[in-house]
């Protein structure tokens, strides 16, 4: 544990029934599973394929601000997963609860809620790597617990604040940069690049910009053949699921994948993953849609809160879901890969 991860326990140890557990308090341990936390809208009957009839939607935890940023620890069966607007990254397992593993993410003042960690993913070697909105960059938790900056600008341009990270299987990383984290976003004097990029990071820290024109990208996801990266756009006046093509690493041939302007349910296009078929989980207004691979709007899973992000977990039959102040789960008839 880190230092202030360290005070913090103590701090917990003292007051067990504070602010770390206890009554359904921000990050507590002690709270009992929901059963039917939700629902499942079923446009498709293919989606009877991919959700039991039985399904139920599980609320795991409650009492955050902001969630975000899920991903699977299989070699310590946990789940991570960010408040970015508590600037804390948790943990959570059914033998341990809610568990605060970092806080704060980001050190310094500020008046800004949007400064913690937003996107996770866990690399070859079992590390954490974290998308930092209040620093700005791309980072990674060392076994010492250090952080060590993977990147931070572009062109000597301090990046606006990743947002949202996805794997190649040849070994780069592919994170999107929208102004979230950044007071007053596309207007923020602090902001030194004019765009949201989509950006690629080599494993000896190449950084190349591979998408300029995307008003607002959000999360992000490779189809299991790398051919196609999805790419969410949050953008309240245009939000859209984009398809790019993959060439040789580079995106290219950007093409909507499903057009949400007509929704009126609280959400946006959001964090997403795929299954080993290629259907698409993507968190969107009213919940997380699920899509085939043609773009043919399944079905929803409608939990109690919208969530903003999903992950697989457990065997990688499970969707872990982080939905505003709470944290849910639903078995499925499929699977996805775990990092």
């Amino acid at each position: 544990m880190t230092s202030s991860i360290k005070l913090f326990s103590t701090i917990c140890v003292i007051v067990i029934l504070s602010s770390c557990g206890g009554d359904g308090e921000t990050g507590s341990n002690q709270f009992e599973i929901v059963n039917n936390a939700g629902t499942i809208e079923r446009i498709d009957p293919r989606i009877d394929a991919l959700i039991p009839a039985d399904a139920n939607i599980q609320k795991l935890a409650e009492g955050f601000v902001f969630t975000e940023g899920p991903v699977w620890d299989s070699r310590n069966n946990q789940l991570y997963f960010s408040d970015v607007r508590a600037n804390t990254i948790y943990t959570w397992s059914d033998e341990a609860g809610t568990e605060v593993f970092i806080q704060p993410v980001y050190e310094e003042a500020t008046d800004h809620p949007s400064v913690g960690s937003n996107g996770l993913t866990i690399d070859s070697e079992g590390r954490l790597i974290l998308m930092e909105h209040g620093y700005h960059r791309v980072s990674r938790l060392e076994v010492d617990e250090s952080r060590t900056t993977l990147v931070d600008s572009y062109r000597d341009m301090r990046l606006n604040s990743p947002n949202d990270v996805a794997h190649h299987s040849n070994g780069w990383l592919y994170f999107t940069d929208p102004p979230y984290g950044m007071a007053g976003l596309e207007e923020d004097p602090a902001r030194e690049l004019d765009y949201n990029g989509i950006y690629r990071l080599s494993p000896d820290g190449e950084i190349q910009l591979l998408e300029r024109n995307q008003s607002r990208p959000n999360g992000l996801v490779f189809s299991p053949n790398e051919e196609t990266l999805y790419v969410a756009n949050s953008d309240g006046n245009n939000m859209v699921w984009y398809a790019y093509t993959v060439i040789h690493g580079i995106i290219g041939n950007q093409r909507v994948f499903y057009d949400a302007n007509d929704q009126t349910e609280t959400g946006a296009a959001d964090g997403m993953k795929v299954d080993v078929n290629g259907n698409i989980f993507a968190t969107g207004p009213g919940g997380v849609w699920v899509f085939d691979p043609d773009g043919t709007h399944l079905g929803t899973i409608k939990a109690n809160e919208v969530p903003a992000n999903v992950a697989w977990g457990d065997d990688g039959s499970t969707l872990y879901m982080t939905a505003r102040t709470g944290l849910y789960r639903v078995q499925l008839n499929t699977s996805g890969v775990i990092p």
